[in-house]
């Protein structure tokens, strides 16, 4: 079972709903944002995976039934161990490695964008986050890791849940309905753990076992690591997406399809409502944090770009985030210092790539609604559908006689 430092034990529920949403210390300044994630002496990251809404009892022993744990291995490791098992998971993350993806995050995209087309011609509606946003980032991180590519739909839905059920608000039967879909995941982990141990080839659990890691470390890794490591860049999209298509985006759906043009939309969002507006730090001991005196123990919500949940940034009026990122397409969007994402160059070019070829290859489509469901967690949002009509014909006629 996942130890209670691991899962427990968010603070207790405060007395209005949005005191219970966001019972923490608040840092908004992007310097002193800077300033916590640069000191993980003084700020942990010991709570980055701690259940928001403490888990009751029907859920955890969903959990303990499997022996589901998740002991500190990465982004919540605040030991000297966390240096060595960040080298090996960056080995899988080079600039050489991620660039060396493109064309295949290409061929993956523009076949998305098709079905997508075709969907269209044929029904005359479609939902971009299904069709188009949901599966090459998938894809992507299972064969960039050396993973094999199977079980997609499960591992989309598992993502979702796990998401709910750590960063959410679900309550007592939510929590048992999401626990069970965890615990299925961590079974269906724990076999592909011990499979690619003995696997032919490069793959990520091989490096690891190599580096020393036990096969609970290793699936504790792997747990968070197929979620964010897919989950948050089909976010990014379905954000890059819905903004680009309601007209909230510096460029239009027509200048997307361009390079320079998808990129500069994907950069507004990172900048204004990425996928990961929020993180958790938590004070190791008593400390001062731009002159405030911080005790021990407080727990820290740093916001990283415009969210909802803290009243932060918004698409029409970004800052400081917009300013922060001046000079650089993230800013603190992906995090800084020595749990800075490994991912950030991988999800950005997943990002762009994807909304330029749905742009091209989707010209004349329109939303059909203008007020989906949000996915609004702690420290991940997104639209949950991006659903679209085609009234000029446009796709269709592409569809049909395709391109020139």
């Amino acid at each position: 079972m996942m130890p209670a430092s691991s899962m427990a034990l968010a603070p207790a529920p405060a007395e209005t709903p949005d005191e219970a949403r966001c019972p923490y210390f608040v840092v908004r300044d992007p310097e002193s944002v800077r300033d916590v994630l640069h000191r993980p002496a003084d700020f942990s990251p010991a709570n980055a995976l701690v259940a928001v809404t403490p888990l009751e009892g029907p859920a955890l022993r969903a959990l303990q039934r499997v022996g589901f744990a998740l002991p500190p291995v990465l982004a919540s490791n605040d030991t000297e161990s966390h240096g060595g098992i960040r080298k090996v998971v960056a080995g899988f993350f080079t600039p050489v490695t991620v660039a060396a993806m493109e064309p295949r995050i290409r061929e993956l995209a523009r076949e998305a964008a098709e079905n997508a087309a075709d969907q269209l011609a044929r029904t005359g509606r479609a939902d971009l986050v299904e069709v188009v946003a949901a599966f090459p980032p998938a894809v992507v991180m299972l064969e960039l890791l050396g993973l094999p590519v199977r079980d997609l739909a499960d591992l989309k839905r598992w993502g979702l849940d796990s998401m709910e059920l750590f960063w959410g608000w679900p309550d007592g039967d939510r929590q048992l309905e999401l626990a069970r879909s965890a615990a299925e995941f961590y079974v269906w982990l724990r076999r592909l753990v011990a499979e690619s141990v003995t696997a032919p080839g490069r793959n990520l659990f091989k490096s690891l076992a190599g580096h020393g890691l036990s096969g609970t470390e290793m699936c504790s890794l792997g747990y968070f690591l197929l979620i964010a490591g897919q989950e948050t860049t089909t976010q990014l999209i379905s954000t890059t997406l819905f903004r680009l298509l309601e007209g909230a985006a510096p460029v239009d759906w027509k200048e997307a399809a361009s390079e320079a043009g998808a990129k500069s939309a994907v950069r507004h969002v990172l900048a204004t409502e990425s996928s990961v507006p929020t993180w958790r730090r938590v004070a190791a001991h008593d400390t001062d944090l731009g002159g405030d005196r911080i005790q021990a123990g407080t727990e820290i919500l740093l916001e990283l770009s415009g969210n909802r949940i803290t009243g932060g940034g918004t698409p029409s009026d970004p800052s400081p985030y917009a300013e922060a990122g001046r000079g650089s397409s993230t800013g603190l969007i992906f995090g800084s210092g020595i749990h800075r994402c490994l991912g950030a160059k991988l999800a950005e070019l997943e990002a762009s790539v994807i909304v330029q070829e749905a742009a091209a290859a989707l010209p004349g489509i329109q939303l059909r609604d203008h007020e989906p469901e949000w996915i609004r967690h702690l420290s991940f949002q997104a639209p949950g559908t991006v659903s679209v009509t085609d009234p000029t014909g446009l796709t269709g006629l592409q569809a049909n006689t395709g391109p020139g």
